[in-house]
């Protein structure tokens, strides 16, 4: 296990966590949760040996293998697989000296490094690596293009590939979704709950961390504190302790009923359609929600647009494309005031082209793009951050996008963004990405736009900005157009979904839950599709298969025999418990005036019903164990 003994963590002269002591047992999934800066990589730093406590101990066990995504990837002319097998050190290993031990003629060494690569499930590897990238969006064809050929988005997700393909003791995980799709982040959701060591993870992102982890560490002013249950569970938690405060509870009350006020209006004009019954309940969720986030630093809304024709914008039978590639064709979509699309589809499917054309940023190829009278776009993608003007503060741009408002009311403004003291007037060349996103949003919102356009507003956002971003959705009278994985934000900002996929943006008639089984659909589809048009995928598939079986045999053996043991304990136990209960019963035995036998046998008695207990509790922990193990067919 990992072990915090009354730790202190800083940096410089930063104290970040003071007298910390719990421990984290084998197994346990860990969401790491605090504001931006409170210590969070840095305390992954520690983990990986990379800081030293300032006071106090962190024991972890010497032997446990610890994996976590690396920063940069070098342009390696290395195949994509590879690379990701390299995670596997220990298999790397035996591959080599199995080569050396071959070139040598050592044949009991060979035996041996063979039987050790069985073990390690080497002979199943290229497979596993395969359906860690195929999991994370790469086709077949992407697994054998050098490392060099991919963009830096796509390198993130090698360098994930390569953490999940290390068989870790201990994994660290650090916003490991922001380059993610939806379907990317719900294929990695159920990785790791399949995962059998212990996970840390650092995530914005709600419906991720309350799919993944049974634990949430918490870092607040220099704490950290470990919560039982999901991220909702803490967050209940700690709504109870603010509640607490009158003043943040009387806030919290003006927050529940401002919200009930949107979710009332929202359930006079739904349809019983499966996404508008999805909205309501993601809404009324955001009452416990709101509770855990009284004293967020951001606060925020939008002010009313100044027209709103209907329609806002018609694309009539229209192709996009780049050049003469066309990615989408024949779009019919007509956008009206007050309605808000979620934009679904896997990556590279054209969701962000379909974005761009309604932004007027792409041209149509084909057919119409007509604009309302008084359509004002507000757009918003990651590329505009880097529009922002390096050497100028937050102030100076908000004084160069409305140099009539005094400068005041623009302070005040900026610090709903959490723009404040020094902030407000310092350049925002060295802000994070998070500090810029902000920013963008701000000027952006301050345009009083009429169609709201946002492409993954969330990269780069913590929780308590996202959560202040849906609550500012929800009181927002125009149009969004909203592309993200963060599925809290789609469930409670989006009533209609629109398909992105084979070259078609079509009305989705379901659910988020009705997405990600189509998502599995189309793998399945398309699973079968190679096996049955490559033979060396079927021969990999049950070579796959056969090493799942013998996996699973493994992993099973060991808890079987120990149940058997346990069994044959318990079994004696209760014969000799028996034998001393009948002795207790015989009635001469309490008319003897040596006192000596009755008590040394009270005292066996008690002694054999303790162990017997131990015993039977372990045997029912270890059944528990077996059976979330999955069936061997």
């Amino acid at each position: 296990m990992i072990q915090f003994k009354n730790l202190t963590l800083t940096r410089g002269i930063k104290v970040l966590v003071e007298g910390a002591s719990f421990q984290l047992h084998p197994g346990h999934k860990v969401g790491l949760t605090g504001a931006n800066g409170a210590g969070k990589s840095s305390l992954f730093s520690m983990l990986r040996g990379e800081l030293q406590p300032e006071i106090g101990d962190l024991d972890i066990p010497s032997h446990w293998v610890i994996a976590h995504v690396a920063q940069e990837t070098p342009a390696l002319a290395d195949a994509a697989i590879e690379f990701v097998l390299d995670g596997d050190s220990e298999l790397r290993s035996i591959e080599h000296a199995l080569v050396l031990a071959e070139a040598e003629n050592k044949g009991e060494v060979v035996a041996e490094l063979h039987a050790r690569l069985g073990e390690v499930d080497g002979y199943s590897a290229k497979a596993r690596a395969a359906a860690l990238l195929s999991g994370l969006g790469f086709t077949h064809t992407d697994m054998t293009r050098p490392v060099s050929d991919f963009s830096g988005g796509w390198r993130v997700r090698l360098n994930l590939a390569r953490a999940l393909m290390c068989r870790s003791d201990l994994l660290l995980l650090d916003e490991p979704t922001n380059h993610l799709d939806l379907d990317a982040v719900i294929w990695l959701e159920s990785w790791l709950k399949d995962y059998r060591g212990t996970l840390l993870l650092i995530s914005h992102d709600r419906d991720f961390l309350d799919e993944v982890i049974n634990h949430i560490a918490h870092i607040e002013q220099q704490r950290l504190t470990l919560y039982r249950g999901g991220y909702s569970d803490f967050e209940r938690q700690r709504a109870e302790k603010l509640a607490q405060q009158q003043s943040l509870y009387e806030r919290q009350q003006r927050d529940v009923a401002h919200l009930q006020k949107y979710i009332d209006r929202f359930r006079a004009q739904a349809t019983k359609a499966r996404q508008a019954q999805s909205r309501i309940k993601a809404l009324e969720r955001m009452e416990l929600i709101s509770a855990a986030h009284v004293d967020s630093p951001f606060g925020f809304s939008f002010k009313a647009p100044l027209s709103a024709p209907d329609p806002l914008l018609v694309l009539d039978d229209v192709d996009a494309g780049y050049g003469d590639q066309p990615v989408l064709k024949d779009i019919a979509l007509t956008i009206r005031p007050g309605e808000r699309l979620g934009l679904l589809g896997r990556n590279g499917a054209g969701k962000s082209t379909l974005v761009k054309l309604l932004a007027d940023e792409l041209k149509p190829m084909t057919g119409k793009r007509v604009e309302g009278k008084d359509l004002k776009i507000g757009y918003f993608a990651q590329h505009q951050l880097e529009q922002l003007r390096p050497e100028e503060s937050p102030l100076q741009h908000m004084l160069r996008l409305d140099p009539q408002t005094r400068e005041q009311e623009h302070r005040n403004y900026l610090g709903g963004f959490d723009f404040r003291g020094d902030m407000v007037t310092s350049p925002c060349a060295p802000f994070s990405g998070g500090e810029k996103s902000r920013l963008a949003l701000a000027l952006l919102i301050w345009t009083r736009p009429n169609l709201l356009l946002l492409d993954e507003p969330t990269n780069h956002l913590d929780l308590e900005m996202r959560h202040a971003l849906t609550l500012a959705l929800q009181e927002y009278e125009g149009c969004v157009v909203l592309v993200s994985h963060d599925r809290a934000l789609l469930r409670a900002s989006c009533d209609k979904f629109v398909l992105v996929a084979d070259g078609a943006a079509k009305v989705f008639d379901g659910d988020l839950d009705d997405y990600s089984s189509w998502l599995a659909e189309q793998r399945s589809k398309e699973k079968t599709q190679e096996t049955t048009s490559n033979p060396t995928v079927q021969k990999n598939d049950r070579a796959q298969n056969k090493a799942d079986r013998q996996a699973r045999q493994a992993e099973r053996r060991p808890l079987v025999k120990e149940i058997e043991q346990l069994e044959s304990k318990m079994a004696m136990l209760n014969d000799q418990k028996s034998r001393c209960d009948e002795r207790l019963a015989s009635p001469e035995l309490y008319e003897s005036q040596d006192k000596a036998e009755l008590q040394q046998l009270l005292k066996k008695q008690a002694e054999l019903a303790q162990a017997l207990e131990q015993a039977e509790d372990s045997w029912l922990h270890i059944q528990e164990q077996l059976e979330a193990l999955p069936l061997i067919n």
